[in-house]
């Protein structure tokens, strides 16, 4: 996603973090934490210092429950289930870990609603794969972008790195992240 506003970066890695929610967390203050934790711990993994790293992390919350990534096709159905004809929101929080120490965040929401999906639609997407390490058991970019009757927010927040709030962040620390005239 960075590719679209012009930024390619020096590398991409995955934090390797634990994103197990804690007991009473909320679906957005765990994106926030997941987003955080993933920049320090790509920070602190790196040889390189002088850098920045970015990391962001998308939570899926129907109501206090959060839909993280199904761990199989029956979870991704469940998911779907619980989503179809209903409201839910997108939480992406974006970090970014500066060469100082410095951690500046971002947390962005989206506000969805779905269309009362068909078993058969929603087996047809079970068997596309596309819900596969999806937050929620799906992607808006792709072919369950048909299931979206609504949208308050940023799309780009729902395909997983809202690029206003991540361009600002980058912006903010000295980095050009807007196009140049």
């Amino acid at each position: 996603m960075l590719d679209t506003i012009g930024i390619t970066p020096h590398a991409v890695e995955a934090a390797d973090i634990d994103e197990t929610p804690l007991p009473t967390e909320t679906p957005r203050l765990l994106a926030k934490r997941l987003a955080e934790q993933k920049a320090i711990a790509a920070a602190k993994k790196s040889k390189t210092k002088n850098a920045l790293f970015l990391a962001a992390d998308t939570v899926v919350g129907c109501g206090r429950r959060i839909l993280g990534k199904p761990k199989d096709a029956d979870d991704a159905r469940v998911m779907l289930g619980l989503l179809s004809g209903r409201a839910h929101r997108v939480y992406t929080g974006v970090a970014l870990h500066q060469p100082d120490g410095t951690l500046t965040q971002k947390l962005v929401e989206a506000r969805l609603k779905f269309k009362s999906l068909t078993p058969g639609e929603i087996e047809g997407y079970i068997a596309s794969n596309e819900w596969q390490g999806k937050a929620g058991g799906y992607g808006i970019q792709g072919l369950a972008g048909v299931f979206v009757r609504s949208l308050s927010g940023s799309y780009t927040t729902v395909v997983g790195l809202p690029l206003y709030e991540t361009a600002a962040l980058l912006q903010g620390a000295g980095y050009p992240a807007f196009p140049k005239p």
